[in-house]
């Protein structure tokens, strides 16, 4: 599971919509830091049309894993860089939960949130 996360950042990061679109279920959400809620296809849309453009995406803690057979839930402290087409540059330190179901016999996340940390 750890690996499969840092896969998602990487694609999230790289703008590698291919891999990011496997690795997001289709019904996925993300609640952001801000409390505003995105589906996958906000999310990774403003992503591939460059609106939102990370520069930087890792987890600065280790990944704790929590599953079962069908459920996992990752948790750490991630280090964040975004930028928006609006030229705002955000750089903040988050815990990240994301929830992933195995689906089709693959995992992917359906639910991310993000807490901004002082």
């Amino acid at each position: 599971m750890r690996d499969i996360e840092r896969q998602r950042l990487r694609s999230l990061v790289t703008r590698d919509m291919a891999a990011a679109d496997v690795l997001h279920a289709d019904d996925y959400q993300l609640i952001t830091p801000r409390g505003i809620a995105l589906s996958k296809e906000e999310y990774l849309g403003d992503i591939a049309s460059g609106h939102l453009r990370y520069q930087v995406f890792e987890a600065v803690s280790d990944i704790v894993v929590r599953s079962s057979d069908q459920l996992a839930i990752v948790r750490y402290r991630a280090r964040i860089g975004v930028s928006a087409d609006h030229g705002d540059f955000l750089f903040l330190t988050c815990w990240h939960t994301d929830c992933y179901e195995l689906r089709e016999g693959r995992w992917q996340a359906v639910w991310s949130q993000a807490t901004a940390v002082d």
